[in-house]
């Protein structure tokens, strides 16, 4: 009697935690009088509906909707071209515990339409993906977006890896070929 009502605490607490890393998200965010109301059920692990609707912008501004594939855990607005209008992040996560994370960008374009900022895949830069293994923290700094993740040693014969620092990028929006995107400026390591 006294294991199974163990057994069933411990379910509980599992499908708590697991519930906590699929919330729902459904805010506002501003910068100046104009930003986005983001909506998303966060049901599945690996594919949402993320709504994001101007807030504003003028009447030619639509919402847009879209399917993102990943857990959205978090949005921030700052102005990352120094236009002086809104722009948005978003945070992703993937992988079988929501380890790998990807930003999804969008900036307003005169407060009348929104244009993608694209956002590298860490795999297409040999010198920052050395160490990746996922467990990216994201967060905003003067128009810039930072990402630090623990860097971790190559597998030994048995299997191990070790972590021995972190990594920190930043990225600032630079504009190629008339697209937007996030270019990575600068990483350095820190050592734990």
């Amino acid at each position: 009697m006294k294991s199974l009502i163990i057994i069933s605490a411990l379910t509980l607490i599992s499908i708590s935690q697991i519930k906590a890393q699929y919330r729902k998200l459904d805010t506002t965010l501003q910068y100046g009088k104009a930003g986005y109301h983001l909506i998303c059920d966060n049901k599945n692990a690996t594919k949402n509906l993320l709504i994001i609707k101007p807030i504003g912008f003028e009447n030619t501004a639509r919402d847009i909707s879209f399917y993102a594939k990943g857990i959205i855990v978090k949005a921030e607005t700052d102005d990352f071209n120094n236009d002086g209008y809104p722009d948005l992040v978003v945070y992703i996560f993937t992988g079988d515990k929501l380890e790998k994370g990807t930003v999804m960008g969008i900036s307003s374009s005169e407060n009348k339409s929104f244009v993608p900022i694209y956002f590298p895949d860490i795999i297409d830069d040999p010198k920052i993906r050395t160490g990746y293994k996922g467990y990216d923290e994201f967060s905003l700094m003067e128009g810039s977006l930072l990402r630090k993740f623990p860097i971790y040693s190559p597998a030994d014969s048995a299997g191990n890896t070790i972590k021995t620092g972190k990594r920190v990028v930043i990225y600032k929006v630079i504009t190629d070929n008339e697209r937007l995107l996030f270019k990575s400026i600068r990483s350095y390591d820190l050592k734990e």
